[in-house]
């Protein structure tokens, strides 16, 4: 046989090449494991209160693993090749926030969450599912750039026409039901900043005028993007929603330097945040009351006026120690009317301790690694920055609300995702849970048939 010969025949017998391994079996016993522990916790809570099983711990795990097994059906049948760890992590936050929710109830009979809450969260398991059956390509959405941007910010404006909640205009209150519009309008903010950034990332990193070692792009291009952006948080600082114009700059900034890859925006951001914030602290009372509690937070103690919210929460995370007083045996609704908002994470810190506050934020750090890992898999610009501005929302709110309730940092008003009391915020983490699931199978399935990345 002649060497031209045998090339063909070899050609036919070479071995084909490796399929990527779906995981979906991986996922689905994490999503068993997690279902497990929130009903474990549920448990702990009634054994902790009553000193026996409540009676509708059955209810809850069946409740709660069948929102689950539907979400895993979805992702099995239309996003196979997706990264297994998100939905285990949201099904396990989400149990273990009606799990807080749920003991806090028992201390305040007079205003129970817990039932509104599972309500929100089949609603967000919902639009999960919708999402992944539905959305088949995230490309799609950059087609929709404009009339995201022009939704999200009617949707912040809506709330000006209504009566202000605790010093802020966030809501929207109908006949008992109201919505935190700003919760959806950061979803859709992040698909215009990362549409228009993706068309115009090259003249945003290479064109433009050159200030010291700064090159700033040309208005024309960095226009619009600055329009809206200051907009959206000139809206928000109107309604003194200010958590969520401090996470809008940050995602804004995030996704500049992710897009032209220059650390000058950085140093940019960090410039007009500090600018900013000094501003708003000396201009508006509320926010400079809030700064004023952060530098003294047992002022108010000092003065013979009891221990403020802060303090409260301060001596929460003080009792729960290394491993906590245990589930349904603290004393975190000491703290207030935010107890199961801004403050869930007091509960944590002092039934869970040290330990089981670690455990959730390194849950909330694999959710924020999965993000980035399928950002840097992904061959095209849009998906790419989606991807990595869902990641940072969720990255950043956890940083804000959990310097503000451990005095890190002055405390703003946003809910901890997934655990914390707020129907449109649960809602919304299950949307960018399942964008994240369909950018994963995206940047997954694109090897398929090749060596993984």
């Amino acid at each position: 046989m002649t060497q031209a010969q045998a090339a063909p025949s070899a050609s036919r017998t070479a071995a084909p090449s490796p399929l990527l391994p779906r995981r979906r079996g991986v996922e689905l016993a994490l999503i068993v494991l997690a279902v497990l522990l929130s009903v474990y916790g549920y448990c702990a809570v009634g054994l902790a209160r009553t000193g026996s099983v409540p009676p509708g711990a059955a209810g809850y795990g069946a409740g709660l693993g069948g929102l689950a097994l539907l979400a895993h059906l979805a992702v099995r049948l239309r996003a196979p090749y997706a990264d297994p760890l998100p939905l285990p992590i949201a099904v396990l936050l989400n149990g273990l926030g009606l799990v807080l929710i749920y003991r806090l109830d028992l201390q305040t009979p007079a205003d129970r969450a817990a039932p509104a809450q599972l309500v929100w969260s089949t609603l967000g398991v919902g639009l999960f599912i919708v999402v992944v059956l539905v959305l088949r390509d995230h490309r799609v959405l950059q087609r929709y750039a404009y009339v995201c941007v022009a939704a999200a910010l009617v949707l912040l404006l809506l709330p000006i026409l209504f009566p202000a909640v605790n010093g802020a205009r966030i809501w929207i209150r109908i006949a008992g039901f109201s919505i935190q519009p700003g919760e959806f309008a950061k979803v859709l903010l992040a698909v215009f900043f990362a549409a228009y950034l993706a068309a115009n990332r090259s003249a945003l990193a290479y064109t433009g005028r050159r200030i010291w070692r700064f090159q700033f792009p040309t208005g024309r291009v960095l226009g619009p993007i600055v329009t809206i952006w200051l907009l959206s948080v000139g809206v928000l600082v109107l309604e003194r929603d200010l958590g969520t114009s401090l996470l809008f700059f940050g995602l804004f900034v995030v996704l500049l330097y992710v897009a032209t890859g220059r650390t000058g925006w950085i140093a940019v951001g960090l410039v007009l945040a500090v600018l900013g914030a000094v501003a708003v602290g000396h201009l508006e009372p509320h926010v400079h009351g809030r700064i004023e509690d952060w530098l003294h937070p047992f002022g108010t103690i000092d003065a013979g006026q009891g221990p403020n919210q802060l303090a409260q929460s301060l001596f929460a995370f003080a009792a729960g120690g290394m491993t906590g007083t245990g589930l349904g045996l603290g004393h975190s609704t000491l703290i207030g009317f935010a107890t199961k908002s801004d403050f869930v994470l007091a509960t944590a810190g002092e039934e869970l301790g040290l330990a089981g506050l670690a455990a959730i934020f390194l849950l909330y750090a694999l959710l924020v690694e999965r993000g980035f890992r399928a950002a840097l898999a992904l061959r095209e610009p849009f998906g790419r920055l989606l991807v990595v501005g869902l990641a940072s929302i969720l990255a950043l709110q956890v940083f804000v609300i959990a310097g503000g309730v451990t005095g890190l940092i002055p405390l703003t008003g946003m809910a901890m995702p997934f655990l914390a009391q707020g129907g449109s915020s649960v809602v919304t983490n299950w949307a960018i849970v399942a964008l994240l699931i369909r950018v994963s199978d995206s940047a997954r399935s694109q090897y398929d048939g090749e060596e993984a990345p």
